[in-house]
């Protein structure tokens, strides 16, 4: 009797250990399944924002002249055309080639990353900075003085802020929710950090 009880027992014990696994099998192929999703989502989102900034500053290259600002809102906020050779917000001038440099590495980097993402922020994030690393590298490749040593249109000026472009915001946006997402425990496979270490620990009670 005992040996049949215990035989039960290890019977139970091994089918909820094969039940445990055959659930992780499956959230793994739903997750891999995601994954493949997320890639269009980043370069869709890079697409528009991209699109939006090339609109956008073929626009204010058309209408505006260095020096002669459009104020919308007081001295506060305006449109005033720029040419800058540096980074974004007018940092590292003079350094153009390898801020050109750096924007295809970013790009091709974010690119690797995107096909294996599973998390729909993460593709948000990186989708937004692609956009504007695309969009700013562009302009470094073709704009005057030439190739490699482009100048980037900025064109919107708020308050006492460098003036910036579209591009400029959606990086800066981009890299600001992928650091929040890193603080909180949020990966780029769609697992949460301290989530993930609870699964597993459950997972060996199980077993």
């Amino acid at each position: 009797m005992a040996g049949a009880a215990r035989a039960e027992h290890d019977s139970e014990k091994a089918g909820a250990a094969a039940d445990t696994r055959a659930a992780g099998d499956g959230e793994a192929a739903e997750q891999a399944v995601a994954g493949r999703k997320r890639l269009p989502l980043l370069l869709t989102l890079a697409a528009v924002l991209l699109g939006l900034d090339l609109l956008t500053k073929t626009i204010v290259v058309a209408q505006l002249k260095p020096g002669q600002p459009i104020y919308l809102i007081g001295d506060f906020v305006r449109l005033s055309l720029v040419r800058n050779p540096g980074a974004a917000f007018s940092m590292a001038t003079g350094m153009t080639w390898l801020l050109t440099l750096i924007a295809t590495a970013v790009v091709i980097g974010v690119i690797r990353i995107g096909r294996t993402l599973r998390s729909v922020p993460w593709a948000i994030g990186l989708g937004m900075v692609l956009g504007g690393a695309l969009g700013n590298l562009i302009d470094r490749l073709f704009r005057a003085p030439g190739p490699l040593q482009g100048h980037v249109v900025d064109f919107v000026a708020v308050g006492w802020w460098p003036v910036f472009n579209v591009a400029d915001s959606a990086i800066v946006c981009g890299a600001i929710l992928l650091v929040a997402l890193t603080v909180f425990g949020f990966e780029p496979d769609g697992t949460r950090a301290g989530r993930k270490e609870e699964d597993e620990i459950a997972e060996e009670k199980t077993v």
